[in-house]
């Protein structure tokens, strides 16, 4: 599939998650997270391999008769299991919580894993992908969620680019207005991302942007200080998130500001840097925004992005902010690539 080449040629760098803040969490509050989202593993069939996270491995696959994605957190290393039941437990508890258009849904979650099937010519689940298979995940938790079949915001806006289209001023905010939406809603809820990047915002069938993966987030009323971890992906992450001060979903609000620059130019920031170079870089500089960009969008991503987290505005801000836009005054010269 053509997405799947444009997402593995330009999968950006991610930084390794450190597990600061995890207590352990026993195998009781584990069952009581999942008990309201328990699924049944016999009603769950994997088709393929589509991505390694930060915690295990993603597929695609079919429950009850619907297609899902399936991410799998692999607990057969004991020294990573205690950090992974905790994600688990929290990831399950956070995104249970949610429910609006520009989120992906999730439909369940369990402590066991599908049975392999050794019925036919070749094992029925065996999944081979870059050397990912299902044999290694002889212990694990798993997470389904509704599958969101458009792919990664990053794979639309690199094939827009690559082939030469035009992505109008209409579509730029559309996709952008899909995002801020989503992001509005969740600080509504008190819960902080702290990954937003365009690989972890995915398309539906209708063009309509919906976010992924809370394996990293938090609720912000329980822990409005003691956030410090430097968790996320080297080129969204907010200055104070990188140099380990305490932060606030205000460093989504930074994240999303490069995701606007990345929507209008159809580029990767910082590509072709070292992550060192990169950390560095960032901590006082920002992508270069192209001299086509409209200045109601410009001020948008200066004002996200700004060293201050103090000084970006609130997500529902930035909502009214893309709403007022004036799409077609302004479309002239909007193109996603320089």
């Amino acid at each position: 599939m053509i997405s799947d080449i444009y997402e593995a040629k330009c999968r950006f760098i991610k930084t390794n998650f450190r597990p600061r803040g995890f207590e352990e969490c026993s195998e009781v509050e584990v069952t009581k997270v999942v008990e309201e989202r328990e699924l049944d593993p016999k009603k769950l069939k994997i088709s393929k391999f589509i991505a390694e996270g930060a915690y295990g491995s993603v597929y695609k696959g079919v429950y009850d008769g619907k297609q899902v994605a399936v991410k799998i957190l692999d607990l057969s290393d004991e020294k990573r299991r205690a950090t992974l039941t905790k994600a688990f437990a929290q990831e399950v508890s956070i995104w249970n919580k949610l429910g609006h258009p520009n989120v992906a849904r999730l439909i369940g979650a369990s402590k066991r894993l599908p049975e392999v099937s050794r019925s036919g010519k070749r094992r029925k689940w065996n999944f081979v992908a870059r050397n990912h298979s299902w044999e290694k995940h002889r212990a694990g938790y798993c997470i389904v969620v509704e599958y969101v079949s458009g792919g990664t915001l990053r794979s639309h806006l690199l094939k827009n680019s690559i082939i030469g289209r035009r992505l109008s001023l209409n579509a730029v905010t559309k996709l952008a207005l899909d995002v801020a939406r989503g992001l509005s809603y969740l600080h509504s809820k008190k819960v902080v991302h702290r990954d937003v990047k365009t690989t972890n915002l995915v398309l539906d069938k209708e063009g309509r942007v919906k976010i992924i993966d809370f394996g990293v987030s938090r609720v912000e009323a329980s822990c409005p200080t003691n956030m410090s971890a430097e968790t996320g992906t080297i080129g969204y992450m907010a200055p104070e998130v990188l140099i380990s001060l305490p932060y606030d979903h205000k460093c989504d609000v930074y994240s999303f500001g490069i995701c606007l620059w990345e929507i209008y130019s159809c580029s990767i920031p910082y590509s072709g840097q070292s992550p060192h170079a990169c950390s560095a870089m960032y901590k006082s500089r920002r992508p270069e925004i192209p001299n086509t960009c409209p200045s109601s969008l410009a001020d948008i991503m200066k004002q996200c992005w700004d060293d201050d987290p103090k000084k970006r505005p609130e997500m529902q801000e930035v909502v009214l902010m893309l709403e007022a836009i004036d799409t077609q005054k302004e479309s002239h010269g909007c193109f996603c690539f320089k």
